[in-house]
């Protein structure tokens, strides 16, 4: 018990900069507070002595804001910082090494027994309000983003963010793209378009939208082109019915200025 809490303070320092010395840690920090008290309390649960159990954790709600519930399963290593509103259930799992902030929920989508929480694997982070709901796994060194709502299984060292949350691939290999894909890739660049925390393979509706207006600018803009092409090719002294009237002055300024403007539209899209 007391190696392990000299991890869990060990931790801390390791975690949090504003850590000065571990009288300090041990008598203000909320999170060491509820993690002692949860150990009591899981060691209480696993005895059967489930009333005690739940009592124990109550009054740690009451005096740190952190809700565990005793049942609920914690390795070595855990940090919780500043603590205020966390919520973990009765099936969850958390490895080692995994750091939560304040606002957070592991909580569960369904009113059946079970396991109905989710399962933290080693060195996971979860940002300040993010909801994981569910029981699923949540990959080894994964991170959710603060405010995300997770209710599927997030893959190892994968970060997810927004609500509903979808997920951001580090260092994805872009050779496996397919030929549209590296297409409208381009195409975006080409104008400036930079989707923040956006990656190919997520279902996010927006994106699929942007996808989609992406390949039609792209489409009229190549009928524009083709367009100008066949304008800026026009012979204005070029006259099929005999009996009509030449062009006046006027109209062959006019003509002259379109085959300019579709001249100068075809060397940008070039460039």
């Amino acid at each position: 018990m007391l190696k392990q809490l000299k991890e869990d303070v060990q931790a801390v320092f390791a975690r949090d900069p504003a850590a000065r010395n571990t009288f300090e840690v041990l008598t203000t920090y909320p999170g060491i507070h509820a993690l002692i008290m949860h150990r009591m309390a899981h060691e209480l649960w696993k005895k059967d002595c489930k009333t005690s159990a739940r009592i124990l954790s109550s009054f740690s709600r009451f005096a740190t804001g952190i809700e565990i519930h005793p049942g609920a399963k914690i390795g070595k290593r855990f940090f919780i910082d500043h603590g205020m509103g966390v919520v973990i259930g009765e099936t969850a799992e958390i490895g080692d090494d995994v750091t939560l902030y304040h606002g957070v929920t592991l909580g569960g989508t369904t009113w059946n027994k079970g396991k109905r929480h989710p399962t933290l694997e080693d060195g996971v982070v979860v940002g300040a309000g993010a909801k994981i709901l569910g029981p699923f796994i949540v990959g080894k060194n994964a991170k959710v983003g603060s405010n995300a709502v997770v209710t599927k299984e997030v893959p190892e060292g994968v970060t997810a963010v927004g609500n509903p949350a979808r997920f951001i691939f580090k260092n994805k290999d872009k050779s496996t793209e397919n030929e549209h894909e590296q297409r409208r890739r381009s195409y975006a660049e080409s104008i400036g378009f930079q989707p923040y925390a956006a990656t190919q393979d997520q279902s996010d509706p927006m994106l699929e939208g942007m996808r989609v207006l992406l390949d039609r600018i792209q489409h009229n803009e190549k009928r524009i082109n083709d367009l100008c092409h066949q304008l800026s090719l026009l012979d204005p002294t070029y006259n099929k019915q005999q009996d009509a009237e030449p062009y006046s002055e006027e109209e062959l300024k006019i003509i002259e200025e379109v085959r300019r403007e579709c001249e100068a539209q075809s060397q940008q899209s070039k460039a």
